[in-house]
């Protein structure tokens, strides 16, 4: 049976964030974690600028994003550069893209060091992962943040309806997915374009015209139903087809995310690209306009392969890279049983005792590794300038996931040998700033309990000095997984 101080460890690393001392979990994790669940606090720092003023930055500051990534030497100005013609105008602070940039990702890292809630803020850090956009794609630069902002973190305890809604209709997502490119075939729009390129071939080899299916694809795939005729712990997902995609990419077209912004808000739906007539989405037909998009984000957010798909990738992040089926099977069964309620799905997560096995059996990826050292050195914020600019060499730096499937969440994934080298000199780096002020044996056994082995005692014990213990700690098997 295992025991109230391994529950307090499991509590704390596996769902949590890691904490110096177990003693902030206190004598009832379950209780700790259950009193977590609702929206996610705010981001740290600030003042942020919202999607709009993100846009209107973008607009007049379009750079390559190796220089918005670089650190603004100390003699800059704190902003501007969009003042001039747009955020200015519409009475609204201006922003300079750069900043934007740096403060999301100082941002994202103090707020996750400094949170008294880390299981909220680690559903926070899962969520964004799950609607991945990446700065690397100009049109979004100055938009990650924005979007974990507004649509995520209020987002994350709700129904996943609001969530998916939200995340996959945000200016950042609208343009890291083409939407701005998706045209309806027989839309104003379309019928404009021809016209003007209908005597110059040249024209017309440059200026599409039809879906862009990216968007409708990946919502779908990514957002909601899963893979369809993929695999899993159920067999196939989905149940849609290439022809529901092509049609709900029609559904999706007229919503936009212009730069500069047209209004007050970041998306808009301009009915001249919108492809007219009903559509057919899954054996169902939506009508014409932007109420169809309610409609199917409802339908694709309560489907039975939604249910399947969300439990797995929650079980999947917290408890196992193989989730336990058992475990699976009972998140789907809540998320279906309440429309998709995130927080009764969270409550079930908690009370499974599939969740609280003591064997760890998830590797911490690298920016989840690089936060829980942190918090545990009780680091605060003073080298996250740093720490932020490392976290590109561990091989996740935020915001920039290759692709809009997000980091992977498999330990091998992120085992090859470079990269558990990469861990060690970051781990140094580390130490070597707290090395004479921390005792590493007595951090292991506050911050790890009963999870702490014989072995791995004696090898920080044995330590040549402060430094080094510091690196073994974060180098334990106990550390490294949860």
């Amino acid at each position: 049976m295992t025991t109230p101080p391994l529950y307090a460890a499991i509590a704390a690393h596996r769902f949590g964030l890691g904490e110096p001392k177990l003693d902030n979990v206190g004598d009832d994790p379950a209780g700790w974690l259950r009193k977590q669940i609702g929206p996610a606090d705010a981001a740290v720092g600030g003042p942020f600028p919202s999607a709009v003023q993100a846009l209107a930055a973008y607009s007049e500051q379009k750079v390559p994003v190796s220089a918005l990534l670089a650190t603004r030497p100390a003699s800059a100005p704190a902003s501007g550069g969009a003042s001039a013609s747009t955020s200015a105008s519409m009475g609204e602070p201006a922003f300079a893209l750069r900043d934007i940039i740096n403060e999301d990702l100082q941002s994202r890292m103090a707020t996750a060091l400094a949170t008294k809630r880390p299981f909220a803020e680690r559903l926070v850090l899962f969520w964004a992962n799950h609607f991945s956009v990446s700065i690397n794609k100009g049109p979004v630069r100055g938009l990650a943040g924005a979007l974990e902002r507004e649509a995520i973190r209020p987002n994350i305890a709700g129904k996943f309806e609001t969530l998916l809604h939200q995340a996959s209709m945000h200016a950042a997502m609208l343009r890291y997915l083409d939407n701005n490119s998706s045209i309806g075939p027989h839309s104003q729009a379309a019928e404009r374009i021809a016209r003007r390129t209908a005597d110059d071939k040249e024209k017309r080899r440059k200026v599409s015209t039809g879906l862009n299916e990216n968007l409708a694809r990946e919502i779908m795939e990514l957002h909601s139903l899963g893979v369809a005729g993929g695999g899993g712990v159920y067999g196939p997902w989905g149940g849609y087809t290439q022809a529901d995609v092509t049609a709900f990419a029609a559904v999706l077209t007229g919503w936009r995310a212009y730069d500069p912004p047209r209004g007050s808000q970041a998306t808009t739906f301009d009915a001249h690209w919108h492809e007219p007539g009903p559509k057919t989405i899954m054996g169902k037909q939506y009508p014409e306009g932007p109420q169809a998009l309610d409609q199917v984000i409802h339908d694709l957010a309560t489907h039975p392969s939604t249910a399947r798909f969300i439990a797995t990738k929650l079980a999947r992040h917290f408890v196992a890279d193989d989730p336990p089926v058992p475990l699976v099977e009972k998140l789907a069964k809540t998320f279906n049983q309440t429309g998709g309620d995130l927080a009764a799905v969270y409550r079930t997560l908690i009370d499974a005792p599939e969740s609280w096995e003591a064997a760890p059996r998830k590797l911490k990826a690298p920016e989840e590794f690089a936060i829980s050292s942190l918090r545990v050195l009780g680091a605060g914020d003073r080298h996250l300038a740093k720490v932020r600019e490392s976290l590109g060499n561990l091989g996740q730096r935020p915001h920039t996931a290759p692709s809009p499937a997000g980091w992977p969440d498999k330990a091998e994934e992120w085992l090859g040998p470079e990269a558990i080298w990469k861990r060690v000199e970051w781990s140094q780096r580390q130490a070597e700033r707290f090395g004479d002020q921390l005792d590493a044996r007595a951090l292991a056994r506050a911050s790890l309990g009963p999870l702490l082995t014989d072995t791995t005692y004696q090898q920080i014990e044995r330590a040549a000095d402060g430094t080094q213990a510091i690196v073994l700690l974060l180098m334990s098997p106990e550390f490294q997984r949860r």
